[in-house]
């Protein structure tokens, strides 16, 4: 079972008017954007992507304040209860749905979905954590650009007293956090807050792309960063999009190499070893196919990733690494 821990599944269906559920190459000749999408959800039956982590994001260019951040994450929401209900995917809520799924998922192909906040906008109040439990979500990334929680991409800036509340919420609650677009400054702040499992969902080694002096620098994370998240036996997903696997490459050039994966895959072990590498590829996240590295052109793609790997990490990169770390705690 391959997992990946970033897919933005509801924002394609709601923001860009996607069909999720048609096959890939019917998605392709009916849509109308200029990135080509990759990610169905028979291309994950079909390509052996048996979990994924399925976001709720309010584009903050759309919805500005916080009432209209929760509305579109509910409606969100809303689009992966229906296709449960449809039996389209599983919703995993809990250890026991987790192990039911994998006992399952190699009979029916069924995805697993495990619900993830990206940018806490969408929680109005701190007191609105155990809501969110609720309704299914079990890790939260305060952070995408800067929000009222905590500093983010291309926005420095620590915890707020907010995002203190918030933090202690989540701990409460039982919830994840993910690092993924938190600032550095907000990271370690957290960890002193925040005591429960931790991850970086969607990230890659800053020291790959050009170090601190980029204009996405605080998107990555720095080696103390990764080997923090490593010794408090967290996961880091490496993402895909070719820009932040090459900070030179722009829209237009060439696809990176699977090499340049590679690379970011190793540096990860090298700091924490690969029993905390996985995948989080962002595929759809705001580009398309031709912004992925050449050959991963649909989720099945993701297992050529195993071939960059040494043979004995291979399973666990591919997935069981994401699933024994939700095995200790969710």
């Amino acid at each position: 079972m391959i997992v990946d821990a970033h897919l933005d599944l509801a924002h394609n269906v709601l923001d860009l008017g996607r069909d999720l559920t048609l096959p890939l190459a019917e998605l392709r000749e009916r849509d109308g954007h200029k990135d080509i999408p990759v990610v169905t959800l028979p291309a994950l039956r079909e390509g052996g992507v048996g979990l994924c982590f399925a976001t709720l994001w309010a584009d903050p260019k759309k919805h500005t304040d916080p009432e209209a951040a929760h509305a579109a994450a509910r409606a969100q929401l809303e689009v992966y209860r229906r296709w449960e209900d449809a039996g389209l995917v599983r919703i995993i809520r809990n250890t026991d749905d987790l192990r039911s799924h994998q006992q399952r998922w190699p009979t029916d192909r069924v995805p697993g979905l495990l619900i993830l906040i990206e940018g806490g906008e969408c929680i109005r109040e701190p007191g609105e954590v155990g809501f969110w439990k609720t309704e299914g979500v079990r890790l939260v990334g305060p952070a995408w650009n800067r929000t009222r929680y905590c500093g983010g991409t291309r926005e420095p800036g620590g915890l707020t007293p907010l995002g203190v509340e918030l933090l202690h919420a989540l701990d409460e609650t039982g919830l994840a956090l993910d690092f993924a677009h938190m600032d550095e400054q907000a990271f370690w702040e957290s960890l002193e807050v925040f005591h429960g499992p931790v991850c970086a969902t969607h990230a890659n080694p800053r020291s790959l792309l050009g170090g601190a002096d980029t204009p996405f620098a605080n998107r990555h994370l720095s080696d103390a960063m990764i080997s923090a998240i490593g010794e408090r036996d967290g996961m880091v997903g490496v993402v895909l999009f070719n820009f932040f696997l090459e900070h030179t490459w722009s829209r237009g050039m060439q696809r990176l190499s699977l090499h340049t994966v590679q690379k970011h895959l190793y540096h990860v072990a090298g700091l924490i070893g690969w029993d905390r590498v996985g995948l989080g590829s962002d595929f759809d996240g705001g580009f398309g196919m031709n912004e992925n590295p050449e050959g991963l052109d649909q989720p099945g793609d993701l297992a050529k990733i195993g071939d960059l790997v040494p043979a004995e990490a291979r399973e666990g990169v591919l997935g069981s690494n994401w699933l024994r770390w939700l095995e200790r705690w969710l």
